[in-house]
């Protein structure tokens, strides 16, 4: 089997390599990818000398469309090219204190540099200089390629050693699991188990990034049943472990909330990409243990847990380092309303129920409608047709709705500045309640989403509370 090579690497890379004398090997995950057949644009290259200068050299040939960056301190160095990403580093060796995951750096081989890396199916090295590479020509000291064909996640080093020098390694083997769909070596879980306290040296930003990653696998609960398995969630998210458990009273359980939510997650995936849809799956239900009571005569409640959710939704972002910017704003708004399209696909649906729903959805009305599809976890074959074929009845009269009233992003036809100028008011409560009788007359159908008839609504309710207008406009 013959492993194609991309021109950048065969055309300027290698000859540039060549021109300085300098041995240099494409590695780590770059060549795990070419023998999965899975495109990369992240290249790893390993020089026996400078890297640095073989990057100026890359970076000069490939003219003013190349971007260098040098990293002196950390004798590497990056050159953007296109949509690839080359980094060159020489040939290192590591140690590591019990206190800090940033090792000790110091020139060694390439056998030394394979020996440091994470994974058997990443420490594999193919010189630069081959121009039409095979399998047979693959430097593999610890079988990394017969790692891949087993589809085996395994550690060059004691995975005990390896975890708990660099701990980000444990999440990244559960990230690997989840994205290559690999099994991860007994020896290497129970190594995670033993180590998992060891994430407190880890900053939050990188264990978010992994955790980030394994969210946008093509089934992300591969990767989050790991994590809890193996007792490294508790340690940076314990908020999603306390929905794990069922209990019960008079014979009567709720569901588990933890593994439905993972379904929510892996239903979501199917449909979307999107991280922060991908995220209000993971806490659409976040608030249930704070919220669960048992009701005799009736069973499980989880009464408020849409609001409170919402509620926790920022305080956790911050706890992960992850952006409180739109994105968590989102995020809490599908959490809030992730129960109404739920609640309207039970009853009847009404033109006002639905007005309320765009009214309140916006933009994100779509993605909202997404996420309760996904919500529909039932194994009940018949509750589950009943549900989906509800769904499609409410976003028919969303559609219909939509068209015929324009309530999406809709703001009442008469500003609180205008009600105030009519009629002399000062900012305060009367100029609120007079606002909210008319939005809430259009959102209930009384009149039309119109200038003219929420005029004629505002006189009439202004002379009934005794108010003259002084000006018009």
């Amino acid at each position: 089997m013959h492993l194609s090579l991309p021109s950048i690497i065969t055309q300027v890379v290698a000859p540039q390599a060549v021109a300085l004398n300098l041995k240099s090997f494409l590695v780590g995950g770059f060549v795990r990818d070419l023998i999965l057949q899975r495109g990369s644009k992240d290249i790893d290259i390993v020089c026996l000398g400078s890297g640095i200068n073989l990057a100026k050299a890359v970076a000069q040939a490939l003219g003013s469309e190349a971007h260098l960056a040098v990293f002196k301190n950390f004798g590497t160095a990056m050159v953007k090219y296109k949509d690839f990403e080359l980094e060159f580093v020489g040939a290192r060796k590591e140690s590591y204190r019990a206190d800090s995951r940033k090792p000790i750096v110091e020139d060694g081989t390439l056998e030394e540099d394979l020996l440091r890396r994470d994974f058997t199916i990443n420490a594999m090295a193919i010189p630069i200089a081959l121009q039409n590479p095979t399998l047979a020509d693959i430097i593999d000291p610890f079988n990394g390629a017969q790692d891949i064909s087993k589809t085996l996640l395994r550690t060059p080093l004691n995975p005990d050693l390896t975890f708990s020098d660099d701990p980000l390694r444990m999440m990244r083997a559960i990230r690997f699991a989840t994205q290559l769909h690999f099994k991860v070596d007994e020896k290497a879980l129970h190594a995670i188990k033993q180590n998992a306290h060891r994430l407190k040296i880890v900053s939050q930003e990188r264990i978010t990034d992994e955790l980030n990653k394994i969210i946008l696998s093509p089934k992300p609960s591969i990767g989050f049943k790991l994590l809890f398995d193996y007792e490294l969630l508790a340690h940076f998210f314990p908020q999603l472990t306390t929905l794990s458990g069922v209990e019960y009273v008079d014979g009567k359980g709720h569901k588990d909330n933890f593994y439905h939510t993972l379904e929510v997650l892996d239903n979501i995936a199917q449909l979307t990409n999107d991280l922060w849809l991908r995220w209000s799956a993971i806490l659409h239900d976040i608030a249930k243990p704070a919220t669960k009571k048992y009701e005799p005569g009736h069973g499980w409640t989880f009464h408020g847990h849409e609001d409170k959710g919402a509620r926790m939704v920022k305080p956790i972002f911050n706890q992960l380092k992850l952006p409180l910017n739109e994105k968590m704003k989102l995020v809490q708004k599908l959490v809030q309303l992730h129960l109404r399209p739920i609640v309207l696909a039970q009853d009847i649906v009404t033109d006002s129920a639905v007005r309320r729903l765009l009214f309140d959805a916006g933009d994100d009305i779509e993605s909202l409608m997404m996420l309760c599809k996904a919500d529909v976890t039932t194994k009940n074959e018949f509750k589950k047709k009943k549900y989906r074929s509800n769904f499609e009845i409410v976003l028919q009269k969303i559609k219909e709705v939509e068209e015929k009233d324009r309530i999406r992003n809709w703001q009442p036809p008469i500003s609180g500045e205008e009600i105030m100028a009519r009629y002399d008011l000062p900012p305060g409560r009367l100029v609120g309640e007079l606002k909210n009788a008319i939005r809430e007359a259009i959102l209930d159908g009384q009149i039309a989403n119109d200038r003219d008839q929420a005029i004629a609504l505002l006189q009439f309710t202004a002379t009934k509370l005794g108010l003259r207008e002084t000006t018009k406009k």
